[in-house]
């Protein structure tokens, strides 16, 4: 659906500028389009990461009577003016429809063709800048440029730069003011064709001026006036970011809490001219847009600006403060299931629906209080905290906030963005730390959740959060772990293997057997058809020795090229690693390839792996585009132990908390459900064969301790097998944090052989450890945190 479908669209307006306090009618660069106008442009098609596979001009005829554009061209230009390919339009354009126009594709296979087009030209368009002219018998009816360039032509100022998963999209069909910067903002492309038909562009019927913000927010997720002119919005000025400011009202009247007092007025490449504490008169249209497209709630916002500057130096309205003179709703995003929440304003809740609550905060000064660290600083500079105050949760002992199930998101959390700060001010926190006093900004929202944009960099109380080491192991325990090492390759600095080295070593104790994640191949992401990985291992297992550690052996299958997922190219796989210093072997036998799947022969009357390392069912449908299963067989003292070493699919596709549809759909499960069969299936094979067999079953699941996924591994009756993260106390089961939320990715499960303790031992059966090194820090080696189980092979003293 196009950016601008369902809006009631507003009359032509004559775009006014505000500049140093006077006001300057705009010159146009050619008549304003009295008809059929560009509506969308697009560049990225077939590129890496894009949707649509080709790049489109979308037209839309905004009058009554169809037109007839037999002959008209729409002619493509680079950045450097000079001319592409073109379309040539047949046809006509019904009233209030739009027109498609299907130009190049790119090599991106997987991406999704357009409908149906209208027409096809040969453009291939730049994705970042170009110009896209609509000609009439040599007499140009519309223009946009886009980008920037030093050929460039537009129309007053040019649209915004765009990229492969984003369109020049006209802010209303209805409304050409001449000025790309005004009536185009770069937004998720939604190419539609001559079968849709949008709004009527009749002049709206007369209202009371001016409207307040309450009244522009309106008690749902869209705006009432989305598409309309408003005029007379006054406010403050609290907030200048770099392609708009926020205001607020200053004399909030409708005593209702659901509408919030704050608004976004967006200037695009414009020179913002207004300053933090100005009371301004603002006159404009209002537009709903979607940062990041896709299930991303929108934002409404106030576009084509004219803003009068009434008075300045005036104090700010008071922040609401989260957690105090309001709190959100703590395990409820959305009660209901609405389906696609922005239709349906009747559940607009905001005392008891989380998603609801940010939305009547939208563009407001808020605030929280005595902040705590829940997740830290990222790469993109944001921080996840909770209050200082009245939370609900699940606390982790180190300081968390835990995901412990489906019906508890913490929606308490708030995430502090650096939008409004110098690039690299966002102090780098860890989990624990803590800020104390308000850490105050405005209420936005974008890439899936609400924001509270700081106006200054927050002051950390550094929590003192260490990187756990687990024990040792002793002389006839067996130490088995898992860990993701997140795309290691041979190209990565050579701090990052003597930093995960560090961790194999002296946190996780230089365990016996490793399942190792994310290994790439020796090209790493280039993709150059390498799939062999032994520089990467190699590297790897040098580090360990440097650090003090044992020189481990290595074991894996590599992959077929481009079929196991992740970067395209690196290839990634699971590799063992073992340490034959600790009598650990591997059992002869043949090494698989990528296609042969393992199977089991026995001998004596017990199971052995028929190949050695092998992958289970690789040619299963289960494992298409994701990593096949590295089974192994290995011995230490005299018994045999089969580790099976796993990478599920990703939650790739799964809709967020916070996005637009309610209740989120988790369509990735599909996918690891059945790969989740295919091992508990391998499973009943080998424990009906051997019921006493050693099995640990480990790696990066991708899902949570209480997922289906886990309980189809887990299976039922005598060959059930222990998933260990559910035997740890409830708010100690995390391997990752997403977005503030402590919970479980990775798994290590047992066989019930290994739940018994030897004749003669002094110690446990198993003792399990999730070593915090990762996942809780802003200097992450890896984003997951590994794990270890130390098994009693065999009785005895214990040293």
């Amino acid at each position: 659906m196009s950016a601008f479908n369902l809006r009631t669209c507003a009359a032509v307006i004559a775009p006014v500028l505000a500049v140093s306090g006077a006001l300057f009618a705009a010159s146009p660069a050619q008549a304003v389009s009295a008809n059929v106008v560009i509506s969308e442009v697009y560049g990225g098609g077939g590129n890496s990461g894009a949707i649509w596979k080709n790049d489109f001009v979308e037209l839309y005829n905004r009058s009554d009577a169809a037109v007839n554009v037999d002959g008209w061209i729409v002619q493509y230009y680079s950045s450097t003016g000079g001319a592409g390919g073109k379309a040539t339009l047949t046809g006509s354009v019904e009233p209030k429809h739009t027109y498609l126009v299907q130009m190049a594709a790119g090599g991106n296979l997987l991406a999704t063709p357009l409908p149906t087009p209208d027409v096809t030209g040969t453009a291939a368009m730049a994705a970042g800048s170009g110009r896209v002219d609509l000609v009439q018998a040599g007499t140009i009816v519309d223009r946009v440029g886009y980008g920037s360039g030093t050929g460039l032509i537009f129309e007053g100022s040019a649209a915004p730069g765009l990229t492969n998963t984003t369109s020049a999209t006209r802010n209303s069909p209805c409304v050409d003011t001449d000025n790309n910067a005004t009536d185009f903002r770069a937004t998720e492309p939604t190419p539609e064709n001559s079968t849709v038909g949008l709004p009527g562009c009749a002049v709206p019927p007369p209202v009371d001026y001016p409207e307040t913000i309450a009244q522009i927010q309106g008690t749902s997720h869209t705006s009432p006036y989305n598409g309309k002119q408003v005029n007379g919005v006054l406010g403050v000025v609290t907030a200048v970011g770099y392609n708009g400011y926020w205001i607020q009202s200053t004399t909030p009247d409708d005593g209702d809490i659901a509408t919030s007092e704050g608004l976004f007025v967006y200037t695009g490449s414009a020179l913002i001219t207004v300053a933090v504490g100005d009371d301004v008169s603002v006159d404009g249209s209002i537009s709903e847009y979607r940062p990041g497209g896709g299930t991303n709630l929108t934002t409404t916002e106030l576009t084509g600006s004219k803003a009068t500057v009434l008075s300045s130096r005036n104090a700010l309205p008071k922040p609401v403060v989260i957690g105090v003179d309001r709190i959100a709703p703590q395990q409820v995003i959305e009660e209901g299931s609405p389906g696609n929440i922005e239709y349906a304003p009747e559940l607009f809740r905001p005392t008891t629906d989380a998603i609801d609550f940010y939305e009547s905060l939208e563009g407001m000064l808020a605030a929280v209080s005595d902040a705590k660290v829940v997740g830290p600083t990222k790469s993109f500079g944001e921080m996840t905290v909770i209050p200082g105050q009245n939370v609900d949760a699940i606390l982790t002992p180190r300081g968390g906030v835990l995901y412990s199930g489906y019906d508890h998101p913490n929606a308490m959390r708030v995430q502090l963005d650096d939008a409004l700060l110098p690039y690299g001010a966002m102090p780098r926190a860890s989990v624990g730390d803590s800020i104390s006093g308000l850490t105050v900004g405005v209420i936005d929202y974008s890439y899936n959740n609400p924001k509270l944009e700081v106006i200054a960099p927050p002051v950390l109380t550094l929590g003192g959060l260490q990187r756990e080491i687990t024990k040792p192991q002793t002389n006839n325990q067996l130490a088995v772990s898992t860990f993701n090492v997140e795309n290691l390759a041979p190209s990565d600095k050579q701090i990052k293997f003597d930093r995960l080295a560090a961790q194999v070593v002296n946190n996780l104790k230089s365990p016996d057997i490793m399942g190792l994640e994310e290994i790439q191949d020796n090209s790493g992401a280039l993709n150059d058809g390498t799939v062999d990985s032994t520089q990467t291992t190699d590297k790897l297992i040098a580090a360990i020795v440097a650090a003090g550690g044992p020189a481990y052996t290595a074991r894996w299958v590599n992959p077929q090229d481009l079929t196991d997922g992740g970067a395209p190219g690196a290839n990634i796989r699971q590799v063992f690693f073992y340490r034959a210093d600790r009598d650990v072997a591997f059992v002869a036998a043949p090494a698989g390839d990528a296609t042969t799947a393992e199977s089991l022969t026995m001998i004596d009357g017990k199971p052995h792996l028929a190949l050695n390392p092998g992958r289970i069912t690789p040619s299963n449908a289960a494992w298409n585009s994701s990593r096949k299963p590295l089974a192994g067989e290995f011995t230490f003292r005299g018994k045999t132990v089969f580790v099976i070493a796993n990478h599920f699919s990703s939650k790739g596709g799964d809709d967020p908390l916070f996005g637009k549809w309610q209740q989120p759909s988790r369509s990735s499960e599909v996918a690891r459900h059945l790969q989740a069969t295919e091992i508990r299936s391998f499973l009943d094979l080998l424990l009906a064969a051997d019921k006493n067999a050693n099995v640990v079953v480990l790696g990066d699941i991708n899902d949570f301790e209480f997922s289906d996924t886990v309980d189809i591994m887990v299976g039922s009756g005598a060959n059930a097998i222990v998933d260990l993260p559910r035997m740890l106390p409830v708010n100690e089961r995390y391997s990752y944090v997403y977005e503030g939320n402590s919970q479980v990715l990775d798994q290590i499960l047992i066989s019930q052989a290994l739940t018994i303790v030897p004749p003669g031992a002094k110690y446990l059966a198993y003792e399990y450890d999730i070593v915090h090194t990762n996942s809780e820090f802003f200097d992450q080696d890896s984003d997951h945190d590994p794990q270890v189980v130390r098994l009693a092979i065999r009785g005895g003293i214990g040293l």
